[in-house]
């Protein structure tokens, strides 16, 4: 057995703001993003050997690496309220929610068990580093990163998932099963979502470095092979059409309360003495159908804002604290071209056309023209440096700096 948590820890660089589509990645075997992206994205799997050259450079120079958070690290975020954990156990299987007294974490030595932690790039840099390499896949659709770390013979059984995942090992070896399987039944009798029938297609055993990519409803099992063994795992999400359809009806309904012609009165001058008392008049249908075309709400237009809202709001867990000792306006203005200006590793920043939506909020609407562009800015790079701004104490902008929305970087 290799004590590869032991090891050297790997630095994953920050991908630069903007991307190489068209050229070739280690990461996707020698293919572009744009090549990956038409052959296997929402298609079918890719398994990767190298997809981190750094790990088997290192290795040929007879140095180890290890995961970007050793297992030593990595465990005490188990005890942590504010990181969203999961202990899973095989043998029986069990399940527990975080966060742990410390007596109750398995030693890496120990067998069959799981510790999950989700969205760790919240709550560490290089967590958040790993995600910068994945931008060229819309922001709208990430999710987060789960890191999990595993006893020899520690999984959490085979299952599918409803969302693409890029399956990364950092440390140790893990076994990975697959299969394109139509039966997707799950066990009733376990504590956790298991296949009742698991048909192997495709085996292999993924080395520090490697990665396996899955699109949706791909049944798969991962085994450690290793103590300590971590697998990154950068997942998006996939909301249902219902699911986006209530947000932007909800968010639609809650607009029109700035229109003051809507508080005109409904009246029906014309209307006839009618035997069908009983049925909706046809007046009030006629009178609201025009109305929706009007405020043009029989169209997607009227829905996007909302929508965009809805996948701008941060994870349930998100915290945000306001600086100890917030720089008034002129003092931020000063800083902003200085130091780079950055969300929140728990913030969310999402654009429609030309207006920036942020942790749910449409912090562009009623904004001066440089705030605009200031939020357009963040959005694209994730980061603002500028001199330009003015009138800055009462912007949007800088309530997200007083929010913790927005930081200035350590």
């Amino acid at each position: 057995m290799t004590s590869f948590y032991l090891s050297k820890p790997y630095e994953p660089p920050q991908a630069p703001a903007k991307l190489p589509l068209d050229e070739s990645w280690a990461l996707f075997g020698g293919i572009s993003p744009e090549q990956f992206m038409a052959r296997y994205w929402q298609k079918k799997p890719l398994l990767v050997r190298g997809a981190i050259p750094a790990f088997g450079l290192s290795e040929q120079h007879g140095e180890l690496l290890d995961s970007p958070i050793p297992a030593a690290e990595l465990l005490k975020f188990a005890l942590q309220e504010a990181v969203e954990s999961r202990l899973v156990q095989s043998k029986p299987w069990s399940f527990e929610n975080g966060p742990f007294p410390k007596k109750s974490i398995p030693s890496v030595e120990r067998p069959n068990w799981t510790l999950l932690f989700q969205g760790m790039e919240a709550h560490h840099p290089a967590a958040a580093k790993i995600l910068s390499w994945f931008r060229f896949i819309p922001d709208a659709r990430l999710d987060d990163l789960m890191i999990s770390i595993a006893g020899i013979g520690g999984g959490v059984g085979p299952h599918f998932d409803s969302y693409d995942v890029f399956l990364i090992q950092m440390s140790g070896r893990r076994r990975w099963q697959i299969s394109e399987q139509e039966d997707l039944s799950l066990n009733p009798n376990l504590p956790l979502k298991i296949l009742q029938n698991f048909n192997v297609e495709q085996e292999w055993i993924l080395e520090p470095g490697d990665m396996l990519y899955l699109p949706p409803h791909i049944a798969h099992d991962g085994i450690a092979l290793d103590a300590g063994c971590q697998t990154w795992s950068v997942g998006f999400r996939s909301p249902s059409f219902k699911e986006l359809l209530q947000e932007g009806l909800w968010r639609l309904a809650e607009s029109l309360e700035d229109i003051p012609a809507l508080e005109q009165k409904f009246a029906d001058p014309k209307q006839r003495a009618t035997h069908a008392a009983e049925q909706l008049p046809e007046e009030l249908m006629k009178q609201l159908s025009l109305k929706l075309k009007e405020l043009k709400l029989d169209q997607i237009a009227g829905f996007l804002p909302g929508i965009t809202a809805y996948l701008s709001e941060p994870k349930q867990q998100a915290l945000f604290e306001a600086p100890e000792n917030p720089q008034n306006p002129k003092a931020f203005q000063k800083n902003l071209g200085i130091s780079r200006l950055i969300p929140h590793p728990q913030t969310r920043i999402l654009s429609l056309g030309k207006q920036v939506y942020c942790n749910g909020e449409p912090v562009t609407k009623g904004q001066a023209p440089d705030i605009l562009l200031a939020w357009q800015t963040l959005s694209a790079n994730k980061e603002l440096n500028t001199k330009k701004l003015k009138q800055l104490d009462q912007s949007s902008l800088y309530e997200a700096y007083l929010a913790g929305w927005l930081i200035f970087e350590p």
